[in-house]
């Protein structure tokens, strides 16, 4: 009888970490990972539907979909826009406060969607930075590329020009297998 229970115990804990690495598992190229399907979490990203963010973020660089960062995240960025990473990019209150909720209502965390779901699973208890370039999940998926590709090259200059490289960026694809880096071609096949 105790053989029977420990064969038991062990088929339940392999048949538990095989559904825990396959919850954990990284699911880039568009389908459903089993963790999203047992949170029934959308694909992707929430696109963005600011016509105000766009226009007001993305006039001075990539507007960046307020699910590749968690609300704290957001929060601490929004309020000090006087000193915007060097830059003054303060507005007007009405604006500030519609940016705002945009920002936290769709900010990783609070969204329904596979991509922010990993940001956040894999940023786990560490503290959370304002830069999307310093999230864990953003630093694992981009770790094989070399600097030669990214920073020494004029037509991308820095890991934060998302859609100088991901060609459907701002649709919220970032597809691996769809990355095009200017002057060394396609990557991820």
């Amino acid at each position: 009888m105790k053989k029977a229970n420990w064969a038991m115990v062990s088929l339940v804990t392999v048949a538990l970490l095989t559904l825990t690495g396959a919850a954990l598992s990284s699911d880039d190229n568009g389908d459903r990972s089993m963790f999203s399907w047992l949170k029934q979490a959308k694909q992707g990203i929430d696109p963005l539907d600011s016509q105000l963010y766009t226009k007001e973020c993305g006039s001075c660089h990539f507007p960046y979909q307020p699910g590749l960062l968690p609300a704290t995240s957001w929060e601490t960025i929004i309020s000090n826009l006087d000193n915007h990473f060097g830059e003054n990019a303060e507005l007007a209150e009405d604006d500030l406060n519609t940016i705002r909720n945009f920002l936290l209502n769709k900010a990783a965390g609070r969204s329904n969607y596979g991509l922010p779901n990993k940001i956040m699973a894999a940023q786990g208890d560490r503290p959370l930075p304002l830069r999307i370039t310093e999230m864990r999940y953003f630093l694992h998926e981009h770790s094989d590329i070399p600097k030669r590709m990214v920073q020494d090259n004029p037509k991308v200059k820095s890991f934060s020009n998302c859609d100088s490289c991901h060609q459907s960026a701002k649709q919220g694809l970032y597809d691996e297998h769809d990355v095009n880096i200017p002057g060394f071609g396609r990557q991820g096949d």
